[in-house]
């Protein structure tokens, strides 16, 4: 199916001559002057290169079918990572070049949505939102103004994210996928 090249969003799957691409990054550029463009940065599906394109927005760009369903994670080992579809218990294993970066926020039952062509897992894509605990922080400093200084802390899994003061070590926090930013105090 034919779609205008502004549309192309992150996760998503194109094809261009025969071969199929997994967006990575894909953004509108407004210039002054001259055509407006979609910077679109992609990994080749079948040899993982990583390829860089440029079209004019309202350009027609081929976008792949490709199914789309919800799959719990279970595990990582030697042979990949191995999920679970919910509702018939079928397994899926991921390699590790098509989960990428996501690998960090993987945890046991994490529900995230795998994007599959032809039965072979193409693309990853994460809850908005995870819950993470934060395993250490600096001390608060007092006299600092709570609103805008943050500190630097480690979370689950090795992820840093800058943080208010008054969150310290054992607090769990819910940051969002995209840009590991903090969001809010955990509500559990």
């Amino acid at each position: 199916m034919k779609v205008i090249a502004s549309s192309l969003r992150k996760g998503n799957v194109v094809e261009i001559d025969g071969h199929l691409y997994v967006v990575l990054t894909a953004q509108n550029f407004h210039p002054g002057k001259g055509t407006p463009v979609t910077q679109v940065d992609m990994r080749r599906i079948s040899d993982g290169t990583k390829v860089s394109e440029r079209w004019k927005t309202t350009e027609q760009v081929e976008r792949a079918h490709v199914e789309e369903k919800e799959y719990d994670f279970l595990y990582e080992d030697g042979e990949g990572y191995h999920f679970m579809e919910p509702e018939s218990y079928e397994q899926l294993t991921v390699s590790e070049d098509v989960v990428g970066d996501a690998k960090v926020h993987l945890r046991d039952g994490l529900r995230v949505w795998l994007k599959t062509y032809q039965e072979v897992a193409i693309a990853i894509e994460l809850p908005q939102k995870v819950t993470v605990e934060v395993e250490e922080t600096e001390p608060v400093v007092k006299g600092q103004t709570a609103s805008s200084s943050y500190k630097p802390s480690t979370c689950t899994g090795g992820i840093r994210v800058m943080v208010p003061p008054h969150i310290g070590a054992g607090t769990r926090i819910v940051i969002n996928t995209e840009d590991n930013s903090y969001v809010e105090r955990a509500k559990d």
